[in-house]
């Protein structure tokens, strides 16, 4: 799902960097207000679980490329704005050290696979776990809300990349959300894996304030 440089026209990268810029400033705000001492280190255990987990590419059509988000995943344990800038340094670290991606479309990147994912997945989370409840709730929650976000990121990947003329949208959003929708399953139990793993071993980790 990473858009190399060029495949964007300059409205809608800039456009997407400005939102970027907005969101993981408000982020670091809300993160250094609010984050307890305790959550600093799951912070870096995360970027380096979702960091190596996002090295194994997957070429799609158009250029771009599907692997792994890990966003839901960083949001259920520590809420989506500490997860967002999670992401937002994934994501730059792999763009500028190993050229995943490019330097124009990062901003775009991070919208795509970062925002979408930490910010509305959460939130998707949020509303299947207060409806199903207890731990069949988190579960159901971090399943849903994993699959949705890969889907729906997919797809805004796609609509960018057609509004930028680089590929019709009858052609890209089907590639796109198809193959996505594949991924989205792994994504979901992978997420609800990990979730599962450490309510049995270390509950206490999921009982961290969500900032």
């Amino acid at each position: 799902m990473h858009i190399p440089d060029g495949f964007l026209s300059i409205p809608i990268w800039g456009i997407l960097w400005l939102v970027t810029i907005g969101v993981v400033g408000y982020a670091v705000q809300q993160t250094d207000q609010r984050l307890s001492e305790k959550a600093v280190p799951l912070m870096g255990v995360l970027s380096a679980f979702i960091f190596a987990g996002q090295m194994l590419n997957v070429p799609v059509a158009t250029g771009t490329s599907s692997h792994m988000l890990g966003g839901v995943l960083a949001a259920v344990f520590l809420g989506p704005w500490t997860a967002t800038i999670i992401m937002a340094s994934v994501f730059t670290v792999q763009c500028v050290l190993f050229q995943d991606g490019g330097l124009l479309a990062l901003g775009a990147n991070i919208v795509n696979m970062g925002l979408i994912c930490t910010i509305l997945g959460y939130y998707i989370f949020r509303a299947v776990e207060s409806v199903v409840g207890g731990r069949n709730g988190l579960l159901a929650g971090s399943a849903v809300a994993a699959w949705l976000a890969v889907v729906i990121a997919s797809a805004a990947t796609a609509v960018e990349l057609a509004a930028s003329g680089t590929s019709p949208l009858n052609i890209v959003l089907p590639a796109m959300v198809g193959v996505h929708a594949i991924i989205g399953v792994v994504e979901a139990a992978v997420t609800v894996a990990v979730i599962g793993f450490v309510m049995r071993t270390r509950p206490d980790l999921l009982e961290l304030e969500r900032v």
